[in-house]
């Protein structure tokens, strides 16, 4: 059984297959070998974007991946760039599909990323969201949150939102906008609540550390 991390975010656009590939290398680093999954891109007229570049990154890393196609790592696919529950139209998203392709991933690897879409309370079906798949799949679950001006509430709401699913997250922040006012004006918060926290590149290696224990 591989060891499985769940890659979400505070919102679309904030970084997660980013992430996604920078840990994937860092576990490489560390001698192990990872695989990439998603279960879902929208958005996607042709290619998908985000899946292709984690089947590249997968072949790269991986040599167990050779027979791994696009099919295997982004198995559900819309071209409406929306949520999932919208994007889907009157199709259903099965979470047991979801599951199989899930394990067909997993046998080549010895750890695998599975990255969300969008947000932890991007909606799927009724009563399904981003944050009920950490435990659907059995991962750990890593919230990717930004650096920007604002950051801190949508970063409390999205714990909140994962503990009312009763997952608790490992939080990493993506320095990329407004970092260089991050210090200043979002960290000290984390620092003096003692929220613990990952800042992304310089500290993912202790940030696969964390997880790998979680």
């Amino acid at each position: 059984m591989a060891i499985k991390i769940f890659v979400t975010a505070t919102n679309t656009g904030i970084g997660k297959t980013h992430t996604t590939l920078l840990l994937m290398e860092t576990a490489k680093k560390r001698g192990l070998l990872p695989a990439a999954f998603k279960p879902i891109e929208t958005g996607v007229e042709d290619t998908p974007l985000d899946g292709t570049k984690l089947l590249k990154c997968t072949k790269k890393l991986n040599p167990n991946s050779t027979d791994l196609t696009l099919e295997d790592i982004v198995p559900i696919r819309y071209p409406l760039p929306a949520a999932p529950y919208v994007a889907k139209g009157k199709e259903s998203i099965s979470v047991d599909y979801l599951k199989d392709k899930m394990n067909e991933v997993e046998k080549v690897c010895d750890i695998l990323f599975i990255e969300g879409a969008g947000g932890v309370l991007v909606p799927i079906e009724d009563n399904l969201f981003m944050a009920d798949l950490p435990k659907i799949f059995d991962a750990k679950t890593l919230l990717v949150s930004p650096s920007r001006l604002g950051s801190i509430n949508d970063t409390l709401l999205s714990i909140e939102a994962l503990r009312n699913k009763e997952v608790e997250p490992v939080v990493a922040v993506n320095l990329f906008e407004e970092a260089d006012t991050f210090e200043k004006i979002t960290r000290p918060y984390y620092l003096q609540s003692r929220l613990e926290h990952y800042l992304l590149p310089k500290q993912a290696d202790d940030l696969l550390i964390r997880l790998l224990k979680a």
